[in-house]
């Protein structure tokens, strides 16, 4: 029987909390592997942690997303191999399911087995046991806990539940993003949906601190959700959550949220601002804010109506998303982060993929800071734009036209 046909049949006939040692007699017997390990990224996106096969103790030492033979291989999302001792080498195979990075797979084999048609199957492997892991995790804790440095408050808890993958891709876009304190985060969240015609991309920053934060964001996120998927415009989309978040809180609290709205075929972009979130455009590597209409955030007063900017991306086009938490992050000296410093850190990334663009301005943002820990959530979304231009009627391509 062929043998990645054998792998696939091992991780869909184990039980939930059994994929990784289900692959790895696979790995032993048809593959010549000593050893295989996953890791997964935890959610600071910092290490990679080796998947225990006790549930609560400890297990090996975390490995550094940057500086680490298994680091390589997740940044490049290309296998990357290692050569050990003894005639040996061991194969780190990115793990990733439609751009979302869950981890990494790293084989141990001998020297002589790891031919570039070996890799090329191992590495068809680790994408396989990616859409296995995605589906395990219905049914068992055993993943989300790995993926864990420390325990995560029960307000960021509630929120890394309401949130999609942390970076994903189609062929006319790649999008990714980060959260931070990723293990005490409050309000602040994205979501993203896309269809064969449209992508929608969401950036909220909630009102307040804790459970009554995430409690917020919750009602916020999963209104629009709701109109969303009922097939509605951004426009009604926003207007319809205002008003589930002003019936709960009677204006009380409210949640900014920036929401976008792009058709895939053109590149022609709805954008509703209705609060703080701010969005950079990187056009021809040139870093500018863009000047959306500020309209009320959702839930302030009753039955507010709000009105769809419109804007055109072109192929090459970035655009960065950001939380107040970022853009008003204070230096020790008072200084405010702001478009200046956040254009010096888009650049530093320029040459990044999607996926890690959030990361990377998050590591300015700490040094801006002086410290680890912000004083307030910190939220980076990014979002590349490879999809062709339409043709104009006289068959000449449609320039667009630059927001702001």
């Amino acid at each position: 029987m062929n043998r990645l046909v054998t792998a696939g049949r091992a991780l869909r006939s184990a039980a939930a909390h059994e994929v990784p040692e289900a692959l790895r007699e696979v790995l032993c017997a048809r593959y010549a592997a000593e050893t295989a390990q996953l890791l997964l990224a935890d959610y600071g996106a910092a290490v990679l942690l080796p998947v225990s096969p006790e549930p609560y103790g400890r297990g090996p030492e975390p490995v550094p997303v940057h500086g680490s033979a298994p680091g390589r291989a997740y940044g490049a999302q290309q296998p990357y191999v290692e050569e050990l001792e003894g005639a040996r080498v061991r194969a780190h195979l990115p793990v990733t399911v439609r751009g979302d990075r869950l981890g990494v797979l790293s084989v141990t084999l001998p020297a002589e087995a790891a031919d570039p048609g070996e890799l090329t199957e191992l590495a068809e492997v680790a994408r396989l046991l990616g859409h296995e892991l995605m589906v395990a995790e219905r049914d068992t804790d055993r993943y989300l806990r790995a993926r864990r440095t420390d325990r995560l408050t029960l307000a960021a808890e509630m929120q890394w539940q309401l949130l999609p993958a942390r970076s994903c891709a189609g062929e006319a876009y790649a999008l990714g993003a980060q959260l931070e304190p990723a293990y005490a985060v409050h309000g602040d969240n994205f979501d993203w949906s896309a269809s064969a015609d449209r992508l929608m991309v969401y950036v909220t920053n909630g009102m307040g601190e804790g459970i009554e934060a995430s409690l917020l964001t919750s009602l916020g996120i999963n209104a629009l959700r709701n109109a969303r998927r009922a097939g509605l415009p951004i426009a009604d989309q926003a207007a319809l959550a205002d008003q589930a978040i002003h019936a709960h809180y009677r204006g009380e609290v409210y949640l900014s949220v920036l929401l976008v709205d792009i058709e895939l075929s053109t590149g022609r972009m709805q954008v509703v601002d209705a609060g703080s979130p701010r969005m950079l455009l990187v056009r021809d590597r040139v870093p500018a804010p863009v000047d959306l209409e500020a309209q009320l955030p959702l839930g302030m007063f009753e039955e507010t109506d709000y009105v769809a900017q419109e804007f055109t991306l072109l192929p090459g086009d970035r655009l960065l998303f950001v939380s107040d938490g970022v853009h008003e992050a204070l230096a020790p000296g008072g200084e405010v982060y702001g478009e200046r410093a956040l254009a010096r850190a888009v650049n530093s990334a320029a040459l990044l993929p999607a996926a890690e663009v959030p990361p990377a301005v998050l590591r300015e943002l700490s040094r801006h800071r002086g410290r680890p820990e912000p004083d307030d959530d910190a939220l980076v979304v990014c979002l590349d734009w490879f999809g062709k231009p339409p043709a104009s009627p006289s068959g000449s391509p449609d320039t667009g036209t630059p927001p702001g």
